[in-house]
């Protein structure tokens, strides 16, 4: 895991609903070890995610089902802020 060191880890954004945003914290932390997630703005309901590169397929695979259910949109992969 990237706690450690969270400025190797590869950094994304998304935009979780907000009235969803429990249930989605709820369901992303079920998949343990695939990123570290935090809230950014919570006014604009923007995540941030780090993520160990080994997990990144299996990040984006558990996004992606996260996405079909309507719980965030608008992921995209940016350059690590830390």
């Amino acid at each position: 895991m990237c706690h450690k060191s969270m400025n190797k880890c590869l950094y994304y954004q998304a935009h979780v609903i907000i009235k969803t945003t429990n249930i989605f914290v709820a369901a992303f932390r079920f998949y343990e070890h695939i990123g570290f997630d935090r809230t950014l703005d919570a006014s604009q309901g923007i995540f941030e995610f780090f993520v160990p590169k080994d997990q990144e397929k299996h990040f984006l695979e558990v996004i992606g089902y996260l996405e079909s259910r309507g719980l965030l949109h608008s992921l995209i992969k940016c350059e690590n802020r830390l």
